[in-house]
Order: C-alpha cells, then sequence, then structure tokens
C-alpha cells in the first residue's frame, strides 16, 4: 500500500510538473528571438554624448539576449541622418531608437516605420507630430531652467548674461527657451545682452564671445545648449581676464577638464545611461504586442497596446565636485567594455 501511495505522489507530481512547464511555454517571455537586432541612430556619432546612452542600451538589450547596433551620420546635416535611418529601415530591425536632427522632417520616415511594423522610440530631441511610440528625455526645460538657477546665483544681482544656441534643434530650442525665461522669472535684475547662433561649432562660439565681450564689457555670464560651443566660449573668455562664467549642458572629455581648472563654470548633464536603458525597454514593450494585454480595444482597433509620450531619465549639476565621476574613458574601463565598437 505504501509503494502504491508512493507511485501515485509521485505520478500527480510529474502531472503537476508538466502543467507548469507547459504554461510556461504558452506564456510569453521577456526574451528576443535569436537574430531579433535593434538601432540606434543618431547625428554627429562622434559626440561622446551619445556613448554612455548606447552603453545602457546595448546592455539592456543584452540582458534580453537581443543583439544592437551603433550608427548614424558623421556630420551635422539633417538630410544625411534622413538617409541613415532608411539604411536602418532596409535591414528590417526590430526597432529603433532615434534622436532625430529635426522634428517635421522625421514624421514621414518615422510614421512609415510604424507602418512596416517597425517602432520608433526618439531620445533628447523628440518628433513630436510623428507616430513614435515613446519619448525619453531629461526634460529640457528643467535643464534649462535648473542652469539659470546656478548660473544666476554665481553672478550676483544686476548681472548681463548672453546665449549661444542652435535654432532648429529641439531640444536646444528648449534649453534656451527655459534658461531665458528663468533669468527674467528669477533674477529680474539680470539682463540679456546678447544671443549667436554657433550651430555645436567651437570656433564660431569662440568668435561670437569675443564679439559679445567687446561690445559688452561687463558680461558676467554666458549659457550655451550643448558642449562644443561651451569650449570655444571658455577660451574666449580665458583670453579676456577669464571673468565670464560659462554655463553648458552636456560634457566631454575636454569640457570636464575645463570644468575642473574652473574655466567652465558648471554644466547640466542628462541621465544618459537610464536613457538609453528605458530606450531599449520602451522599444522591446512596443516590438512585443503580445506581452500586454490591456482592458481596452487594441486588439480590435489594431492599435499596438504601447505608449509612453514621455518619460524623464533625470538629469544632474556638474560642477568640480563631481567633474571626475562623469569620465567616459574611467567609466568604459570600469566596465571592460568597448563602448560603440561592439
Amino acid at each position: 500500500m505504501k509503494k502504491l501511495t508512493r507511485i501515485v505522489a509521485g505520478l500527480a507530481f510529474a502531472a503537476c510538473l508538466s502543467a507548469s512547464l507547459q504554461a510556461a511555454e504558452s506564456t510569453p517571455q521577456f526574451r528576443c528571438k535569436p537574430g531579433e537586432t535593434y538601432y540606434m541612430n543618431v547625428m554627429v556619432t562622434g559626440v561622446e554624448y551619445w556613448f554612455p546612452v548606447y552603453e545602457m542600451f546595448k546592455q539592456a538589450a543584452h540582458q534580453f539576449g537581443c543583439k544592437t547596433v551603433y550608427g548614424g551620420t558623421p556630420a551635422y546635416d539633417v538630410n544625411q541622418q534622413l538617409a541613415s535611418f532608411e539604411q536602418v529601415l532596409a535591414q528590417k530591425p526590430a526597432g529603433i531608437f532615434l534622436h532625430p536632427m529635426n522634428p517635421d522632417p522625421f514624421i514621414e520616415p518615422i510614421n512609415r516605420a510604424a507602418e512596416m511594423g517597425i517602432p520608433v522610440v526618439t531620445f533628447a530631441a523628440d518628433s513630436p507630430n510623428s507616430k513614435r511610440v515613446a519619448y525619453i528625455t531629461s526634460d529640457n526645460d528643467r535643464e534649462g531652467k535648473a542652469a539659470a538657477d546656478e548660473l544666476g546665483k554665481a553672478m550676483g544681482k544686476g548681472a548681463e548674461f548672453a546665449v549661444l544656441e542652435n535654432p532648429g534643434q529641439d531640444n536646444h530650442d528648449r534649453r534656451v527657451s527655459a534658461f531665458i525665461a528663468e533669468m527674467k522669472t528669477a533674477f529680474p535684475d539680470s539682463r540679456l545682452v546678447a544671443r549667436a547662433a554657433t550651430n555645436q561649432d567651437p570656433s564660431k562660439a569662440y568668435n561670437a564671445v569675443l564679439s559679445m565681450l567687446q561690445a559688452n564689457p561687463n558680461l558676467k555670464g554666458i549659457f550655451m545648449p550643448e558642449a562644443s560651443s561651451a569650449i570655444g566660449a571658455a577660451q574666449a573668455g580665458i583670453e579676456n581676464g577669464g571673468k565670464v562664467k560659462v554655463m553648458t549642458v552636456d560634457v566631454n572629455a575636454k569640457v570636464l577638464d575645463m570644468i575642473k581648472s574652473g574655466q567652465v563654470f558648471g554644466a547640466i548633464n542628462p541621465n544618459q545611461g537610464i536613457q538609453g536603458y528605458m530606450g531599449f525597454l520602451t522599444l522591446f514593450l512596443a516590438a512585443h504586442p503580445e506581452l500586454i494585454d490591456p482592458m481596452n480595444d487594441a486588439k480590435q482597433s489594431g492599435v499596438n497596446p504601447f505608449s509612453f509620450p514621455v518619460l524623464d531619465n533625470g538629469y544632474a549639476v556638474v560642477t568640480k565636485d563631481n567633474a571626475d565621476d562623469f569620465r567616459w574613458d574611467a567609466y568604459l574601463k570600469r566596465r571592460g567594455t568597448k563602448g560603440i565598437n561592439e
């Protein structure tokens, strides 16, 4: 009798185990299919800002068993980036993580990708009127406001300030507008005395700041929405006594060196790693609607059940005290990876 009981118990256990395994096999898993590949597409691929974004985009993908490809165009040219986007579409990827140089030119390509069943998630800059499924950003308005608060306090009352800008790039325009608005609100006795388009060119920034200083000898501070212009602006400031405080958004190795030496006052730096990691997660969910079964009409309407209009990845204020924590080479060495080359 005891032997029979053990046999029955064993058969019952085997049946339960079999049922559990069958249930697990029928439940959609958060894993990629063999060869499933996600692309990251940016303008000016050599800009250091993208590297930590891709590092965490890549890590999240690998944790899901997926492949990734980093690319775009080496030039600051919207037509070239559009062409590189078309080349990615031709590969029929599982999804595209995109930083669009300008919003409107990408509406049609993004919409066409959606029609092909290829989800697009934008980051750092958006194409809001397109069918992108999510937008990952550090909130450019908050970045501009934070930059104004930091620089305004440092300059003191009644300060004259200037801005360098990159008209037409959505995220940069937002940073500049928010900076100027916050200066008017929080430091009403300050005065915007000059602004110039430098288009991420250090040489243009250098010459623009030299002209600004000649016309406005009491200039106390300059804000720009990206790191490249900060290098030229700081050099011009150094040659004129180093009294002008340079505040930027984004960092690279040169800007970090200049922050450490006091040549650049500080920077607002988006949380690039979170941007990349959340970018992959949103793309994966958009590419796998079978994982999501919401109580709505998604199946009847044929609309992808996943969308996330805006996700804020946060930012940090970079100063002399914490600048070394943002060095790409040290980060890459610590992680033991090859960055964008793998």
